[in-house]
């Protein structure tokens, strides 16, 4: 087998044949692990910090965050195993064949907003590289940034699964160690003492903290989750699909997280910078002979979330319903990505600040859906069938009422539940707050909303559909 195959994908929202399908649990630790293996992962432990909260409690957040998120996405990706389609194709069980255009709108937004956000950090990182190796004028480096970021991510996510499979296990292996490099030699920027010195913060702000972990690191995750396991044979145990997704997602950012609070909480003036330019600000504490690997740490560890969103995005463009094949809509999705990176980079004045209330809105109306699909796939005994997933006139039906009214129920208790100050036209969130204390109260800024979408999600679809599901099993 040659080092890539660079044959193109052609399989879409379709089934996977069976003699497409080979591979055992373990291949799903490179994709999972190369996605989230970014830098970005050391400025979160800024943004923990930023709840008010001390570094135990950054750790308790972090591993609860992570883990629990990912768990979410380790039992998404056994849809994928046991019916061989792409999530947002198995998703249409749950809500129907064209009801499903839905969940399948917000999750196109999120994956064109994720892969937008890391490569726009991807090109960020190599302007601030460029200008301290060589003083190379702002504009060009970023250019030149934005021209490495965008077609390595442009290529992976459009050629498709074989070729991501085998570039995000070189990106992986290269990252992690230059990861691991730039601990070593930035381990002496730690003070210890001002570390522990920071005060701890009270029970609402560490599950704030917890719901940011879930939000910003795992939960946009679950949509995507059966697309990369839906080629692995059916005999695979379900045990280890779950197993080998949620170590490669969860070991390095977990890591990361902690050891980033670690460098922000010894210096204010770092955790400043994260703000305006979450991975740029970390090559201030490297030697200059470094700032190359760095480089490539920085981009190839973005480059690596960014293809799989972009990949993700093509899937759920076609599933919802354009009449175009994978590629051509990964296409697509790259041009809204252009522009969306060109905006970030060149005229967003403040990275955290849109970056977080994107997080936040979006969160809600996603955690619902991802609940809704994982309980869906936790109660159904049979696998998917093939043709019922295509046709409206099938035992899914054209529109699920009981889902779609769950989500909007959850997605509006959710948001009157969350404080999302980070723009003006976002204040409108929060209107529950009232009834716990305020939106100046103690749980303001827990965003409680996310974990009360998620139950209502969970528990709302195993009430009102576990009836429904067993009559399509038994017919």
């Amino acid at each position: 087998m040659p080092f890539f195959d660079l044959n193109l994908e052609l399989n879409g929202t379709n089934f996977i044949r069976e003699e497409e399908r080979s591979g055992n649990a373990r291949s799903l630790f490179w994709p999972w692990c190369g996605a989230n293996v970014s830098l970005l992962a050391l400025s979160y432990g800024a943004f923990f910090l930023g709840f008010g909260i001390s570094f135990s409690q950054v750790c308790i957040a972090a591993v609860l965050g992570v883990v629990l998120s990912f768990v979410l996405v380790g039992i998404s990706s056994l849809a994928g195993k046991r019916s061989n389609a792409p999530t947002m194709t198995l998703s249409r069980a749950a809500f129907g064949v064209k009801g499903n255009i839905v969940p399948g709108l917000l999750s196109y937004l999120i994956f064109v907003g994720w892969e937008t956000v890391l490569v726009s950090l991807a090109t960020l990182a190599t302007q601030t590289v460029f200008a301290r190796i060589g003083h190379i004028d702002a504009n060009l480096a970023r250019i030149s940034g934005f021209i490495l970021a965008v077609g390595l991510t442009v290529f992976g996510g459009v050629l498709g699964f074989h070729v991501i499979m085998r570039l995000q296990k070189w990106l992986t292996i290269a990252t992690v160690i230059m990861t691991f490099g730039y601990i070593a030699l930035t381990f002496h920027h730690i003070v210890w003492s001002s570390v522990s010195a920071i005060h701890g913060g009270n029970l609402q702000a560490v599950i704030g903290a917890t719901i940011f972990a879930i939000t910003g690191i795992g939960l946009g995750w679950v949509n995507s989750a059966a697309d990369y396991s839906r080629y692995l044979p059916r005999t695979v145990t379900s045990r280890s699909v779950v197993g080998w997704t949620v170590f490669g997602s969860s070991l390095v950012p977990i890591i990361l997280v902690i050891y980033g609070s670690m460098l922000a909480g010894s210096s204010k003036e770092l955790s400043d910078k994260i703000a305006m330019d979450p991975i740029g600000a970390l090559t201030t504490l490297v030697p200059t002979w470094y700032l190359i690997p760095f480089a490539c740490v920085a981009v190839l560890g973005l480059i690596g979330g960014a293809i799989l969103d972009l990949y993700s995005s093509g899937l759920a463009l076609v599933s919802i319903g354009l009449p175009v094949r994978r590629h051509i809509a990964a296409g697509i999705d790259a041009c809204i990505m252009l522009a969306g990176t060109i905006y970030i980079v060149w005229f967003a004045g403040n990275f955290s600040v849109p970056f977080q209330g994107f997080l936040i809105t979006l969160g809600v109306p996603i955690a619902v859906w991802s609940a809704i699909f994982v309980a869906d796939v936790l109660l159904r005994k049979s696998d998917y069938t093939e043709q019922d997933l295509f046709t409206p006139n099938g035992r899914y039906g054209a529109w699920n009422v009981r889902s779609l009214v769950l989500m909007f129920m959850g997605s509006v208790i959710g948001w009157g539940f969350v404080t999302n100050t980070f723009a003006s036209w976002l204040s409108w969130q929060g209107y529950f707050l009232g009834t716990i204390g305020g939106k100046t109260g103690p749980w303001a800024f827990a965003n409680v909303g996310v974990i009360f979408a998620l139950l209502i999600g969970f528990f709302g679809h195993i009430a009102l559909s576990r009836k429904a599901i067993r009559k399509q099993e038994s017919d």
